[in-house]
């Protein structure tokens, strides 16, 4: 249902609303559409709980745009690629649910643990977009005006009202992460359809067959996962890595130093959901031998996982990637 929802959000002008609001909040400074990057990717990530959704939506808008300023193409889509990441800490967040699938741990505590990480993460992507803004003389965006905000505020306060009602609900114990998902389904037809009216019946369906498609895809992935986590218990795979990786150091920063290089070289091979699901069941054990909550993990290992670099590239083809290495700052700032 948020994979759902997300598409939906993704699909209608709840996006291009949003990217107006940040562009009232952030344009006028220097490089400023990148600062609009950025915020626009952090106010979609607390709607549609998928990293590709936003990065598919920001990236539509935004990319084309950032061509035509003269922003470098490549700067630009390592940007929106980056800025998708967030998608998947702040909540909703469709790995944290997978996550808390697989170790039996709260959505609620995973969702609550991982908003201040995403803002964190959209700091540290602002503060190097404004360096790369001065250090490349990128040129101002649109204007500081309050009449400007107030008027792109009430356009897109519809879909700033969604992460208000998903999280708000959850937190205080209306309903629970599962219905909150239907919440924001519900939710998300509501304004596309009867107020933006940006989205007709048949664009629905096709909206529905694809994340029927998406969800069928995790579900598979999911549900093998207990024939993997079963073989592994059964051959005491987690146990004997356990006794290896405690034989090098019984030093809890040492070990979840090497947990977090293993998780960044699998996330770079192997899809999000695929890799929480093979890792989980391995690392979890060791993790809690050290002493180390369930929780905080589950952030760790959802963070490292997320890498969206793809997206972008394929929904818009124009931003090339290029080799820059003056662009490895968005890939640090990310993680």
């Amino acid at each position: 249902m948020f994979i759902l929802a997300g598409d939906l959000m993704a699909q209608g002008k709840v996006s291009e609303k949003l990217v107006d609001f940040a562009d009232a909040l952030f344009g006028f400074l220097k490089g400023g559409l990148s600062i609009v990057s950025v915020g626009a990717g952090m106010f979609f990530a607390a709607i549609s709980g998928s990293g590709a959704a936003t990065t598919a939506a920001v990236g539509s808008s935004l990319v084309p745009e950032l061509k035509r300023k003269g922003y470098d193409p490549a700067s630009a889509a390592s940007l929106i690629a980056a800025s998708g990441t967030i998608g998947v800490v702040i909540p909703p967040s469709v790995p944290m649910i997978i996550y808390a699938v697989v170790a039996q741990q709260s959505v609620s505590k995973l969702f609550l643990n991982g908003i201040l990480p995403g803002v964190l993460m959209g700091i540290g992507l602002g503060t190097i977009a404004i360096i790369q803004a001065y250090r490349r003389n990128y040129p101002r965006g649109t204007t500081l005006s309050l009449a400007t905000i107030w008027r792109t505020f009430k356009s897109a306060c519809w879909g700033l009202m969604t992460p208000v009602i998903i999280l708000g609900g959850i937190f205080s114990g209306i309903f629970t992460p599962s219905e909150a998902a239907v919440v924001a389904v519900n939710y998300a037809l509501l304004v596309s359809l009867f107020v933006y009216r940006d989205l007709t019946f048949s664009e629905v369906y096709r909206i529905l067959i694809r994340s029927a498609i998406t969800t069928s895809v995790i579900m598979l992935v999911i549900a093998t996962s207990a024939v993997l986590s079963w073989t592994l218990s059964s051959w005491q795979v987690p146990g004997a890595i356990a006794q290896a990786v405690l034989s090098l150091s019984t030093n809890p920063y040492v070990i979840m130093l090497l947990i977090v290089a293993v998780i960044l070289l699998t996330g770079v091979f192997i899809e999000t959901a695929s890799a929480l699901i093979i890792l989980t069941p391995v690392l979890l054990p060791l993790v809690l031998q050290l002493g180390i909550d369930p929780i905080h993990f589950g952030i760790i290992i959802v963070m490292g996982l997320a890498r969206m670099l793809h997206r972008v590239s394929q929904k818009s083809p124009d931003a090339r990637l290029g080799g820059d290495k003056r662009d490895l700052g968005w890939s640090l700032a990310a993680f």
